[in-house]
């Protein structure tokens, strides 16, 4: 269900409940635009076709979109307000009390393939859109990387437990990207690669047969909590 927001009418200042409309993205999950209770509501004066929408991003698949602009009619004095929705890529303000970003949809792994899937999901609804394969990856049975704008991630579906060395390599290739370096597993990680990524700040996940990614320390925690 989507989280309801207090907004206070700018014309006789009374606070109304509120929770944005839902709406089917194309890859078939819905996208409830994230609303901005800290930013400043604007009576609607008139209206034209750039005012209506905003743009949103779909938290599953990380398709941005044009969607309607929320607006909202004061139930005492019938005055029309536009309610701020926070811009693609931004997570909410410390203590705004906004809607929180959707639920991370997972999808079943099956395949090494299906470990790379999730992973990309993941990714791209912690706020990295752009999430791809560089070219000449390896096989979908083996480790593989993952790159967007701001990210290197490794991803390994093996029963093994990830080492000590495919951390620093991922912490490597982000540094020469100037990204955030990010490791999954299906088999979690040595005690050795642990400690060594706690160090290097490396986000560490691990991913069940549900899809689901979890993290394990704490900069994986930060980056769930603020996001791309």
């Amino acid at each position: 269900m989507t989280e309801a927001v207090r907004v206070r009418c700018p014309g006789c200042g009374r606070e109304n409940g509120y929770a944005a409309p839902s709406f089917p993205c194309a890859c078939g999950n819905p996208v409830t635009p994230p609303l901005d209770p800290s930013a400043e509501v604007r009576p609607v004066t008139y209206r034209t076709w750039s005012q209506s929408w905003v743009a949103v991003r779909c938290g599953a698949c990380g398709r941005e979109g044009e969607w309607p602009q929320p607006e909202l009619g004061c139930g005492t004095c019938g005055t029309v307000v536009r309610v701020p929705v926070r811009p693609p890529g931004t997570g909410a303000a410390p203590g705004a009390g906004g809607v929180a970003r959707p639920a991370f949809r997972p999808v079943t792994i099956r395949t090494g393939g299906d470990a790379v899937v999730t992973a990309a999901l993941y990714l791209r609804w912690l706020g990295f859109p752009d999430v791809r394969r560089p070219d000449g990856a390896a096989a979908p049975s083996a480790a593989a990387d993952l790159r967007a704008p701001g990210v290197v991630a490794h991803v390994d579906p093996s029963t093994a437990p990830v080492g000590l060395r495919a951390v620093e390599c991922v912490w490597l290739n982000a540094l020469t990207a100037a990204a955030t370096g990010v490791c999954f597993s299906l088999a979690g990680y040595t005690e050795e690669a642990r400690s060594r990524a706690d160090e290097l700040a490396v986000p560490l996940f691990v991913m069940d047969l549900t899809g689901a990614p979890q993290p394990v320390n704490d900069p994986a925690e930060d980056l769930v909590a603020q996001g791309a």
